[in-house]
């Protein structure tokens, strides 16, 4: 472990003197480094600076997230995606009110029984808010460790990770667990990089890597290929009545459950058949551009069509005009293009 005490400390130290300056590294607000972890979930640093901004200026506190109107919250989290985590963030801050005051527990277990928080999360919080020897193991801190080591164990099984969480905890400092967590998340963000060379130059412990050692730094770390995803195709619909723009909502469950979209149906679905079974009785048809978009597991191929509604017997989709929409619902990303595209038309 004396090598690996000489590896953490060049990494801390170049953390102190290279760490990103974001938002919610400005203090130890353990709210704020719960939420900003939930928003970093595959998702960019750059996107989730303004949306960390936006969401803490509405619930500047785990009491105003657990009361706020579920509305709000899907529209502050509009374009983040995967909306189930700022539902799972309302229910576990709604369980931290009742059952602990309004605070996070400073308890790695208690923290994993809160909805929403897994393994990484509750060891970047009980590191970095609280300083307890818990490991937070995401991909960036994986490629990292093993690039240095030249491990060629998957790091996408569990045991992978779960083997590195027990020796990053061995190798943390007493007292500095929140800095060592976030200086080895950081290399891996800034130098340590995927998808192309890593920046091994300006790398603090390029010296004892052995990937680098060995000029194989891009043959680490070992991922099995992922699964092929599923294609869905379907025809999704700007409804215009006037100004008047049909939203419906989706079912609960499922892909994207319980938010609002624009309709659709598959495309297997003739067009006229659909609208007829809406109640909807259309003056014209035009087609707008096609879409494609991918989710983690699945990919939508999307045909899309602007509608003027001539007659309108549907009694299911709600009817709003476009500034509503905008101020009020949160719109997932898959028919925001689609939206953007009819709007401008809607506007000729």
């Amino acid at each position: 472990m004396d090598d690996y005490q000489k590896i953490v400390s060049k990494v801390i130290q170049w953390y102190r003197a290279n760490a990103r300056d974001l938002p919610w590294r400005r203090s130890k607000n353990p709210y704020y480094i719960w939420l900003s972890e939930i928003m970093l979930q595959q998702t960019r640093v750059e996107a989730v600076k303004p949306y960390f901004e936006r969401f803490i200026q509405a619930c500047p506190n785990i009491e105003a997230l657990a009361c706020a109107d579920e509305e709000t919250l899907l529209k502050l989290w509009e374009g983040l995606g995967y909306y189930s985590r700022v539902r799972n963030l309302q229910k576990a801050a709604t369980t931290v009110v009742q059952e602990y005051g309004g605070n996070l527990p400073p308890d790695y277990h208690a923290l994993r029984k809160l909805k929403g928080i897994g393994p990484y999360t509750a060891g970047a919080v009980a590191s970095i808010a609280f300083s307890l020897p818990y490991a937070a193991v995401d991909g960036n801190v994986l490629r990292v460790m093993s690039r240095l080591t030249a491990d060629s164990r998957d790091i996408t099984l569990a045991s992978t990770k779960t083997a590195w969480e027990e020796d990053l905890v061995l190798m943390m400092p007493k007292g500095e667990e929140g800095t060592f967590t976030q200086a080895f998340m950081e290399l891996g963000a800034t130098v340590c990089l995927p998808n192309g060379m890593p920046k091994c130059q300006v790398c603090p412990i390029r010296e004892e890597c052995q990937a680098y050692r060995k000029d194989a730094v891009l043959q680490y770390p070992i991922k099995s290929p992922k699964k092929q995803r599923t294609k869905e195709y379907l025809s999704v619909f700007f409804l215009a009545e006037g100004k008047k723009i049909a939203l419906c909502k989706r079912g609960e469950k499922g892909l994207l459950g319980g938010l609002w979209e624009l309709p659709n149906c598959t495309q297997e679905q003739a067009l006229p058949a659909a609208l007829r079974d809406w109640g909807i009785v259309c003056g014209e048809i035009r087609d707008m551009k096609t879409q494609k978009h991918i989710f983690t597991h699945i990919e939508w191929h999307i045909n899309c069509y602007f509608v003027h509604v001539k007659q309108n017997e549907n009694k299911g989709f709600l009817w709003l005009d476009k500034e509503t929409v905008e101020k009020e619902f949160a719109l997932p990303s898959a028919f925001k293009k689609t939206w953007l595209e009819g709007c401008n038309i809607l506007e000729e």
